[in-house]
């Protein structure tokens, strides 16, 4: 099981490469998708579009949209991958507004932690009210070059952050990788911050989830994407679109 403890800040040392190959080390085992009739569309309550529901899973994922959809797609992501970020920029919009939005395809963003910068990210992105996890999730990928640079520009100060009581850890951490102003500047107050990382048990469930689930389901890198329960043979949009489609989703 991981813990904070165990999660080491050595990864943040040299510079992160913006690759675009998936941030881990298997490509996922795949499982069959099968080709089915279309899917009809379901109209979003009235005055609401599918776009702005948000459902918390068991999972502790973020469902956007139907949470009945007979199409669902589960994304395993890292806050510090590139990949997901590419993903971010490249596919997650598409899928919002052209499938999300029929409510023929919900849409289920997991965290899978890569490192204690990811957990904050993770936790940090938590932090607001239900539906900003996935504006504040994209926004940090949106800008992670910067973030990361910013994160790594003083490993001295993560290293004492270290060192706190573990009820002032996490909330340091994230002072010392720049990360709070950026986080305030998004509409989390500095004091939403500090309370949300001073919780301990929940920040330190997040990468315990994200242990247990990637055990179970075999999640060996991100973004990996399960469609119905069945991965994903690719990391990107154009992988992916026709899986929908073959799903129903056309």
């Amino acid at each position: 099981m991981i813990t904070f403890r165990r999660i080491a800040f050595a990864t943040l040392a040299a510079p992160l490469a913006l690759s675009l190959a998936a941030c881990g080390s298997e490509e996922a085992q795949t499982g069959e998708i099968a080709a089915t009739e279309p899917v009809e569309e379901v109209a979003a309550p009235q005055g609401q579009a599918w776009t702005d529901v948000v459902t918390v899973t068991p999972e502790d994922g973020y469902l956007l949209g139907n949470p009945d959809a007979p199409i669902k797609v589960v994304e395993y992501a890292s806050l510090t991958c590139p990949a997901c970020a590419a993903f971010a920029g490249n596919g997650a919009e598409q899928l919002k507004e052209e499938y999300v939005s029929s409510g023929r395809v919900s849409f289920e963003l997991r965290n899978q932690v890569h490192n204690g910068i990811d957990l904050v990210l993770a936790a940090l992105v938590r932090c607001g009210e239900d539906q900003t996890f996935h504006p504040l999730s994209a926004e940090v990928w949106a800008n992670l070059n910067e973030l990361m640079n910013g994160a790594q520009a003083n490993p001295q100060a993560l290293q004492a952050a270290m060192e706190l009581p573990e009820e002032q850890r996490f909330f340091a951490v994230a002072e010392a990788a720049n990360l709070v102003d950026f986080f305030a500047a998004r509409g989390l107050s500095v004091d939403q911050q500090r309370t949300c990382l001073a919780n301990v048990d929940e920040v330190t469930a997040i990468a315990e989830r994200s242990d247990t689930q990637s055990s179970e389901l075999g999640i060996e890198g991100t973004p990996t994407f399960l469609v119905n329960g069945n991965k994903v043979d690719s990391n990107s949009w154009a992988g992916l679109e026709p899986v929908l489609q073959r799903a129903g989703a056309r």
